[in-house]
Formats: C-alpha cells, structure tokens, sequence
C-alpha cells in the first residue's frame, strides 16, 4: 500500500501481477531504467506477498506484485 500524500496517488492504481518475488525487482529495475520513478521499493506486504510500486512518465502509478495465493495465467511455451 502507498500512502496517499505525497505519493502521486491519483485515486487508482494499475497492477501487474508475475510469477515470483524476483520478477518484482527486475520490472521495477526496468520500469527505472525507463525513467519511471520508484515510488515503494519491493518488499514483503502484510497480506503475504511482495511487491512495488513506480510512476511512470505520465505519473501513473504502477503496482508490481507476486501474489503466492494468485495465478498469473498461464506461462509462455
């Protein structure tokens, strides 16, 4: 969760769900490689998972999360 003030929280957030806490850290490395802004480093959450958050260029922000009790849909062959 971020905290609302001085966060760039504009009411909504969009989430990208992956399969494990290392792809957490790689998108969010990737995500700031692009000249997004990190918000929330990743880190372990209170309800079991792991994830951060960033801005992107727009000053959207971005949840990444690995959820251990959710499915992220099916793997590429």
């Amino acid at each position: 969760m971020v905290e609302d003030a001085n966060s760039g929280f504009r009411g909504f957030t969009l989430a990208h769900n992956v399969e494990n806490e290392n792809q957490v850290v790689k998108l969010l490395e990737k995500a700031k490689k692009a000249g997004a802004t990190i918000i929330k480093s990743a880190q372990k959450t209170e309800w079991g998972g792991f994830s951060g958050y960033f801005a992107d260029l727009d000053g959207h922000l971005w949840e990444i999360a690995y959820n251990p009790f959710f499915w992220p849909g099916p793997k590429d062959n």
